[in-house]
């Protein structure tokens, strides 16, 4: 199994990551996706790969400016993201894109650093990875722009089955947390079973987001990725060892990853 985003670099995980590597390893998983969220971040989830992820556990890093801290940008901050997006052990670009819930960042200023970062990804033949919170259209609208197919994949989707059809019939991907097991969270788990078997991954978001039945678990971590597959196997009327399969798979060839 691969945890296909993940923040390793965020303190609750940091602080304790030679236990959290093991425990993944322990429950079957062999890969994470580490997701930078800022310049300074980048260079951490460069550095964890580096040291730590030679062992029973892989570590890939991506290189991205979060919508959150698009309005902290300094200048040049696009020349130092286009330099490292093209270092061969980045394996993405994002998370970037835009959100309307906490509107940390002004909206405009969002959508040029989203915009920006679209074009570095182009630039680098790197895929995208989209954080989208109440900004369907406009993420849509910005995408629209950028050359397809493009491999991008929405991350810790949550949206509506409608939501979900429209990123799909543009050749997208979608990528579900734990929140997919959650009680209440029937509309996502009808998304689960017509996300196309090419298109899905399956993540933890971590240190957010802990499965049922961890639910009340802080931190969530990479090993917790299992419970969530369980779900979506079980919806899919699959088994998790297929599943694990499908979207280690698929997550290889999505990043371009040597397993």
């Amino acid at each position: 199994m691969i945890d296909s985003h993940c923040h390793l670099t965020y303190e609750p995980l940091l602080c304790q990551i030679d236990a959290i590597l093991a425990r993944a390893a322990a429950a079957g998983v062999r890969g994470c996706v580490t997701v930078g969220t800022s310049i300074d971040d980048i260079g951490r989830a460069i550095e964890l790969a580096a040291t730590r992820g030679g062992g029973d556990v892989r570590i890939w890093p991506t290189a991205g400016v979060h919508p959150h801290e698009a309005g902290k940008v300094e200048a040049a901050w696009d020349g130092r993201l286009e330099s490292l997006a093209r270092r061969a052990d980045i394996v993405a670009v994002g998370e970037t894109g835009l959100d309307y819930h906490y509107d940390f960042a002004e909206r405009g200023v969002q959508r040029r650093v989203f915009q920006r970062e679209l074009e570095i990804a182009v630039e680098a033949n790197k895929p995208v990875i989209i954080h989208c919170r109440e900004a369907h259209a406009d993420t849509l609208d910005v995408l629209r722009g950028f050359p397809s197919p493009q491999r991008v994949v929405f991350h810790c989707f949550t949206g509506t089955p409608a939501e979900a059809g429209e990123i799909l019939s543009r050749g997208h991907w979608i990528s579900l947390t734990g929140v997919v097991t959650f009680k209440k969270s029937d509309a996502l788990r009808e998304v689960a079973r017509m996300i196309p078997a090419g298109r899905l991954m399956v993540e933890t978001d971590s240190p957010y987001l802990s499965p049922e039945p961890l639910r009340s678990a802080r931190p969530n971590e990479p090993a917790h990725v299992m419970h969530t597959a369980r779900c979506i196997a079980a919806v899919r009327g699959t088994t998790l060892e297929a599943l694990d399969e499908l979207t280690t798979a698929n997550a290889a060839r999505f990043f371009g990853l040597t397993l």
